[in-house]
């Protein structure tokens, strides 16, 4: 039989359908890029904006249009938040919840009666990181490894507590073997990813801190890069970044989730730092490394977002110069503390915020993409050139293309080049 499966949302999803992909294909199954060609469809959701549920349902029609016939599956974020309203999705044959690891099975049981099944673990306090691991699978230069899971931070805003449980962690031998793994399989950049990422560690109750997973990832032979993604700011302590920057294999562009520029707004948001501690972090972090890149995200349009406070977000984010920025505009979810909330801000306030901050970012992308040219920089190399191009990143995440000169493919190879130009959200290059 064959398999489609669509995933929402963040890097740790992807992962988690990698994983599932990976056990499934060991028990027969196929995969299948053609959704008119698939018998069953897993969809892995996410639930952080309403415009993620919209889209689910969205295709869940789409398919039983398509495929009446085929099995559909529901899983992740959504049905473990929202179990009423996954429940009530009749296109879905089977529903579970974010613990994932059940799903052959239950493919398995449902194709001999053809019942529904709905089957959603709560989250329990104190309960172990899912053991899973990925194997080299050859189709992409950067490897994913999750390592963390659950959240407690509970920022007014947020679901995902609710729907991830609480912090868990995965443990550094485990770690240490998926990744030896995947160097052997050719992978030579790793990201490591979770929930909470900064949260690595503590659950563990011996000490353990997501630096000791960076450096154990970096002492891997064979991996060339090593890459952080999302972290919550009010997390790095000075001896993290002191330990961080005597390792030459990091990658130095951090993503530090802001959410808002304004404090009050911050406050409201139960984020647990200040603008001015934020700044500090970014200060030392440039201090620190070389070709120091930051990014972040920032949520537009938070209930009782004034005029003014979405003003002083405007000028943090001039004052400290992201070089890119996700923006999101607030949206109100069922079962958080901010559903609560007086001062609601109307969608129009928020799209016509939401295209001032873009405006305001572009141009500041802009320029920090201008001010590579000229620099000879080391790239890796990850798609192949079918527009004519060879693309790929530097360390820092700049991506860079150069024009091929010959039918041979540059992919999973790293290359110095020096940037020439500017091409869009591109580095134009030549190679040396």
């Amino acid at each position: 039989m064959k398999i489609f499966y669509y995933t929402f949302g963040c890097k740790v999803n992807q992962y988690e359908t990698d994983n599932l992909r990976q056990k499934l294909s060991g028990l027969g199954y196929k995969t299948t890029q053609d959704m008119a060609d698939a018998d069953i469809f897993v969809i892995n959701t996410c639930t952080v904006t309403a415009q993620s549920d919209h889209k689910c349902r969205q295709l869940l029609h789409k398919i039983k249009k398509l495929s009446p016939d085929a099995v559909t599956v529901l899983t992740g974020c959504f049905p473990q938040a929202f179990r009423q309203q996954a429940e009530q999705m009749t296109e879905c044959d089977i529903i579970t919840g974010s613990s994932k690891q059940d799903i052959p099975a239950l493919i398995g049981e449902y194709l001999k009666d053809r019942r529904r099944i709905v089957r959603i673990k709560d989250h329990e306090k104190g309960e172990a990181f899912q053991a899973m691991s990925n194997q080299p699978s050859g189709l992409k230069t950067r490897a994913f490894v999750k390592i963390q899971d659950g959240c407690d931070q509970y920022c007014t805003y947020c679901i995902i507590p609710f729907a991830r449980g609480h912090i868990r962690s995965k443990p550094l031998g485990d770690i240490r073997d998926e990744i030896a793994a995947l160097a052997q399989g050719g992978y030579k950049e790793i990201v490591l990813t979770g929930i909470n990422l900064c949260c690595y560690g503590k659950d563990l109750g011996d000490g353990t801190r997501l630096i000791d997973a960076v450096e154990t990832v970096c002492s891997t032979d064979g991996i060339q890069r090593v890459r952080l993604s999302s972290m919550e700011p009010e997390m790095i302590s000075d001896e993290d970044i002191a330990r961080m920057g005597r390792l030459e294999k990091l990658c130095a562009q951090f993503h530090l989730s802001l959410q808002s520029g304004c404090d009050k707004t911050l406050r409201r948001m139960n984020r647990k730092y200040t603008c001015e501690e934020y700044r500090e972090l970014c200060t030392k972090l440039r201090d620190t490394f070389s070709d120091c890149v930051i990014t972040t995200d920032i949520m537009v349009g938070f209930a009782g977002e004034t005029d003014e406070d979405f003003a002083q977000t405007i000028r943090f984010v001039k004052e400290i110069g992201f070089e890119k920025v996700h923006i999101f505009p607030y949206s109100v979810r069922k079962g958080t503390a901010a559903e609560k909330f007086g001062g609601q801000v109307s969608s129009e306030v928020k799209q016509r915020r939401v295209k001032e901050l873009e405006a305001v970012c572009s141009q500041i992308r802009q320029e920090f993409l201008a001010s590579n040219v000229g620099r000879t920089v080391n790239v890796l190399f990850e798609k192949e050139k079918a527009d004519g191009w060879h693309r790929g990143y530097t360390k820092n995440y700049t991506p860079v293309k150069v024009k091929a000169q010959d039918a041979g493919s540059w992919r999973w190879q790293t290359k110095n080049v020096r940037i020439t130009g500017v091409d869009g959200d591109s580095c134009t290059a030549e190679i040396i």
